[in-house]
C-alpha cells in the first residue's frame, strides 16, 4: 500500500511538470469585455462581448475581423456559437433580448428571435449538430428555454414543455456562456444564486431530474458559473463568489455520475472561477477574474499557472490551440509544452 502511494506521487509530480504553458497576447486593450467565444476546426475562433463587439479570426488570432452588428451598439453579446468562419449566431444579455445570425461572415445580421418583456435575461446558448438551445433565466418560478433544431434560423418556447422550477432566488449565471453542456439526448444546466442546482433535461426521453450541488451559494453573487463534461457522467462545475474571486473555500466539485452527486477535489483551484473545459480527458483548465489553473488528473488536482483575468476558455478541435477572454479587452491565446 505504500509502495503504491509514493509511486502516485511520483506520477503526480512527474506530471505537475512535464508541461510547461505560455500565455501569449493576440488583443489586448480592446474597447470591450469579452465574455462569448466559440471556436470552429483548427484554426477560426469567434469572441462576442459588450459595446456591440463581435469578432473572428481565421488564422488562430494573428488577425482579427470585427463585424459589429450595426444598431446593436450598446448590446452586450454574452455568448456566440459559430458554425464556419460566415456562420454565426449571437445572444446578449438584458431586455430586450435577440438572437442574431449571420451567414456572411458578420457583414450582415438577421435577426432571428426576440423577446421584449423586462424579465428577459439570456445566458447561455448551446447546440448539439443543428440542435441547440437558449437558457434564460427564471420568469413566475422557471428557467425560460428556447429550442431550434435548424441551427437557429427558427426559434421556439418550450419553457412549458418541461418546467425547469427555480427556487427563490436561483438564477444562471451570463458569465462565460458555459452554464450548459449537451449531448445528443441530454441537456445539463447548472445554476446558482441563493440555492445551487443541476439540471439533467432528457426531452426524448420525457425527463427532467433537478440535483443539489453544494458548492458554496447562499447569495445572488454565489454559485456555479460554469460546467463541462468529458461524457455523459464525468463532469465539473466551477463557481464560488465573483465578489471575493480570491476565495476558494468552496469554488469547484466533481462528478462522476451525471450529476447526482458531487465531490470535492483533492486540491482546489485558487479562487472564484467563471470557466472550466476538459482539454483532454486528463488536461483540465479552469479561469476567472483572478487567475488560471490547470490539472493534469482530471480534476482531482489544480495548480495556478496565472494571474491574469479571464472570463472565457475555449479550444480548437485538435486540443491544440486554447484560448481565453476578459473583461480587459484582452484574448490570448494559451500553448501547452509538453517536455
Amino acid at each position: 500500500m505504500k509502495k503504491n502511494v509514493i509511486l502516485l506521487l511520483l506520477l503526480l509530480a512527474y506530471l505537475a511538470t512535464a508541461y510547461t504553458q505560455t500565455f501569449v497576447p493576440l488583443a489586448e486593450n480592446l474597447n470591450a469585455s469579452f465574455r462569448g467565444m466559440s471556436t470552429v476546426g483548427k484554426d477560426i475562433v469567434w469572441v462576442s462581448g459588450s459595446k456591440g463587439s463581435v469578432g473572428y479570426s481565421k488564422d488562430q488570432g494573428k488577425t482579427w475581423q470585427w463585424v459589429n452588428p450595426q444598431g446593436y451598439e450598446q448590446y452586450d453579446f454574452r455568448d456566440i456559437h459559430a458554425f464556419s468562419a460566415k456562420e454565426a449566431i449571437i445572444i446578449n444579455a438584458g431586455s430586450p433580448a435577440v438572437v442574431l445570425r449571420t451567414t456572411d461572415g458578420g457583414q450582415s445580421w438577421q435577426k432571428v428571435y426576440e423577446d421584449v418583456r423586462p424579465e428577459i435575461f439570456f445566458d447561455d446558448i448551446v447546440f448539439y449538430g443543428k440542435n441547440g438551445y437558449i437558457l434564460a433565466d427564471p420568469i413566475d418560478g422557471a428557467f425560460q428555454l428556447l429550442k431550434t433544431t435548424n441551427k437557429g434560423k427558427s426559434w421556439y418556447d418550450v419553457s412549458s414543455h418541461f418546467i425547469l422550477f427555480a427556487d427563490e432566488g436561483e438564477a444562471a449565471f451570463a458569465a462565460s456562456g458555459s452554464s450548459m453542456k449537451m449531448f445528443k439526448n441530454k441537456l445539463y444546466i447548472g445554476t446558482g444564486g441563493k440555492y445551487s442546482s443541476f439540471f439533467s433535461y432528457n426531452p426524448k426521453g420525457l425527463k427532467i431530474d433537478k440535483y443539489d450541488v453544494p458548492i458554496w451559494s447562499g447569495e445572488p453573487t454565489t454559485g456555479i458559473f460554469a460546467i463541462d463534461f468529458y461524457n455523459e457522467r464525468k463532469g465539473i462545475v466551477v463557481g464560488g463568489n465573483y465578489m471575493e474571486d480570491m476565495n476558494n473555500k468552496n469554488n469547484i466539485l466533481l462528478t462522476y455520475d451525471g450529476g447526482k452527486s458531487w465531490t470535492k477535489p483533492t486540491t482546489p483551484v485558487n479562487g472564484y472561477r467563471s470557466d472550466v473545459l476538459y482539454i483532454t480527458q486528463h488536461i483540465v483548465l479552469a479561469t476567472g477574474t483572478s487567475g488560471t489553473d490547470i490539472s493534469y488528473d482530471g480534476g482531482l488536482n489544480w495548480k495556478n499557472i496565472s494571474t491574469l483575468s479571464f472570463n472565457t476558455i475555449s479550444k480548437s478541435s485538435d486540443n491544440k490551440n486554447i484560448y481565453l477572454t476578459g473583461s480587459r479587452g484582452n484574448i490570448y491565446k494559451l500553448i501547452l509544452n509538453y517536455k
